[in-house]
């Protein structure tokens, strides 16, 4: 699809830049902001240039196709909406111009527990375009089964469990602003809880948004992993992995698929980027389940440096609450098109013109110590 709008916006770049002026303090710095010195943040993005693609040259460069496959899921490229939390500070519409725009380019969109939205009128809008739903557990076990029965019943593909969050990562940015959820919004899939354990605050978000992060369960092990995957008929995929051996573990204990993550430098800071850990990952599940990752993917060549090193697609989280901010649904779209024609672009010039032949690739993507053994 061609998204009219205005002819600067040529990268995801150019999205950052323009949300970021538009923004207001406390938005803004909340989607952009990482844990304390903010190190992992930088370091996600900053560590995609340690991997140099080596194209193959005369290579029929005449067609490309960038679909696969999610779990079961066909899809028409490797890019996937990452879960973020409170859409509606970046647009009116929030949540659900997102899942417009994730329609309109055909990507798979993971729905944050804490949205601005509640998660049947997201998936409502998606039709019989799939969704995944992302799920913290919390102390009150009543509550996060509540929570899995209605996006069962809602019509969701998958449970995405977040698995690095026992409690929430230190973000200076916002105890500086003494961030609060505006008082015109809500965490809209826990309304009936408002109303039911803390009447007299229902109406106050802050206290609301500081019981429902209150209720992260820190003592959340495998053995709730595994309950939750024998509890529900959706497959669990587990978020938040950044060890070979917890990506075993996580298989062990009935999970369908990995992602790859450390929530975008938000909870534990001076942690290694993602791409990092990608080949570890893959090379501990061998194969057993598909394993995807987030963190710092800004262009197509990023996208293209992580299916090369054996990931079965990517999410994204901050581009699209930038391209939400700049232009609602529109700017989703777009900015999901900029990082596909990207990839494309890669693809062709790389000799690879089609995602199995990313993967099949011997050595199109290397770490820069490569060249130092020859």
């Amino acid at each position: 699809m061609v998204v009219p709008l205005h002819s600067g916006l040529l990268t995801v770049s150019d999205y950052e830049k323009t949300a970021t002026s538009l923004l207001p303090v406390h938005p803004r710095d909340y989607y952009n902001g990482g844990a304390e010195d903010e190190v992992t943040l930088r370091e996600n993005k900053r560590a995609f240039q340690d991997y140099t693609i080596r194209p193959f040259c005369l290579r029929d460069a005449s067609s490309c196709s960038l679909s696969t496959s999610f779990l079961s899921l066909p899809v028409s490229h490797p890019i996937g909406i990452a879960p973020t939390a409170f859409h509606r500070m970046a647009h009116p519409e929030g949540e659900l111009a997102t899942v417009r725009g994730a329609k309109a380019s055909s990507a798979l969109m993971i729905a944050s527990s804490w949205s601005t939205t509640p998660l049947e009128e997201m998936k409502k809008e998606a039709g019989g375009h799939p969704m995944w739903f992302q799920l913290y557990v919390y102390k009150d076990r009543d509550l996060t089964r509540s929570i899995v029965r209605r996006a069962e019943a809602a019509g969701y593909f998958a449970i995405v469990l977040t698995v690095d969050t026992p409690l929430l990562g230190r973000r200076l940015a916002d105890t500086r602003n003494r961030f609060q959820l505006p008082s015109h919004l809500k965490f809209a899939n826990f309304a009936s809880v408002a109303q039911e354990k803390m009447p007299s605050a229902s109406n106050e978000s802050s206290a609301f948004m500081n019981y429902v992060s209150g209720q992260i369960d820190p003592s959340l092990t495998w053995k709730d992993v595994r309950e939750l995957a024998k509890s529900t008929r959706l497959p669990v995929i587990v978020k938040g992995v950044m060890r070979g051996e917890d990506a075993v573990e996580a298989i062990n204990n009935g999970v369908k698929g990995i992602i790859v993550s450390n929530h975008g430098g938000r909870q534990i800071d001076s942690g290694p980027a993602t791409i990092h850990i990608l080949r570890e990952i893959v090379d501990a599940v061998q194969g057993r389940v598909p394993v995807w990752m987030d963190g710092g993917v800004r262009n197509g060549r990023d996208i293209f440096k992580a299916l090369a090193l054996g990931a079965t697609g990517v999410f994204v989280g901050r581009p699209i609450l930038w391209g939400l901010t700049v232009a609602g649904e529109n700017g989703v779209a777009h900015v999901l098109e900029i990082l596909s024609k990207e990839l494309e672009y890669t693809m062709r010039l790389a000799g690879c013109p089609t995602i199995e032949s990313i993967r099949e690739a011997k050595d199109i993507v290397v770490h820069k110590s490569f060249f130092a053994r020859l």
